[in-house]
């Protein structure tokens, strides 16, 4: 098992950490929940939530990308510091959340997203579902995840630090942010070992999005468990939680009215 292999290499490497894997399911919209499974889903969501408020800072480190929308949305709903990290075959993201205290809060791993999270894995093979990646790939994401901590817990600022922009880049800001003993702290980086590139993205919070924005997280907090389960069971509940498909309808409207004016024009 994962949990318990790194558990013990990492005590073979450090005697005094202090470790304790945990093997856990987490539940995912587009995976609906049978009533057999009722209790253990719910037992699991417990522990999960109980993991999430007692820790300082949460690493998400998933295979898919539905497996982080749970532990988004309650790292949100208890301001839990995050730093996500994503691999492709040969690319990689490595970001942070913001915090509910930045004015102009970051945006998370599903604010660019306009469709809800759904079963990825299901009927595709190990290249679709990224399992297979660069030798290399998962240890230098991992270490510029854990360069990126450093960098907040050592700035004035720690978590609300500003982002830092891609230098020269067409965002870059006129007035450099602040920065720590270890310099500047990005939102998210991506990288490309086929190219050997990488990029410094600043991405603001979305207000539909389907894991941090309000409506999804007050939602959670005032009904718990029922309300996830309606998002496992039913992932398109997400659109009409935070609007998205009422977006889509006018995308929709939009479209159409933008061919007859040009059909007009003809």
């Amino acid at each position: 098992p994962k949990a318990e292999t790194a558990a013990s290499a990492l005590k073979d490497i450090c005697p005094d950490l202090d470790v304790t894997p945990l093997a856990l399911t987490i539940p995912m919209p587009g995976h609906p929940v049978s009533p057999g499974e009722l209790d253990s889903v719910r037992a699991h969501v417990g522990q999960l939530e109980s993991l999430v408020a007692s820790h300082d800072v949460v690493f998400l480190l998933m295979d898919s990308r539905e497996s982080r929308w749970l532990p988004t949305v309650m790292c949100f709903a208890a301001n839990k510091p995050v730093i996500n990290i994503a691999l492709g075959s040969d690319s990689y993201l490595v970001m942070r959340y913001g915090t509910e205290s930045d004015s102009q809060r970051l945006g998370c791993y599903f604010c660019n997203d306009v469709v809800v999270p759904q079963d990825s894995t299901s009927r595709r093979t190990l290249d679709q579902q990224c399992t297979v990646t660069r030798p290399g790939l998962s240890c230098v994401a991992s270490a510029l995840g854990v360069e990126m901590l450093m960098a907040l817990l050592n700035h004035p600022k720690r978590f609300d630090a500003h982002a830092e922009d891609q230098p020269g880049g067409p965002y870059e800001r006129a007035v450099p942010c602040e920065r720590g003993v270890l310099g500047g702290v990005p939102h998210q980086l991506r990288g490309f070992l086929s190219q050997w590139s990488q990029l410094i993205i600043r991405g603001a919070s979305f207000d539909k999005c389907t894991a941090c924005s309000r409506q999804v997280i007050d939602r959670y907090k005032s009904e718990g468990f029922d309300f996830l389960l309606q998002v496992f069971n039913t992932p398109k509940f997400l659109e009409e939680v935070t609007g998205l498909d009422r977006l889509h309808e006018e995308e929709v409207n939009l479209d159409w009215d933008d061919l007859v004016d040009a059909i007009d024009d003809v």
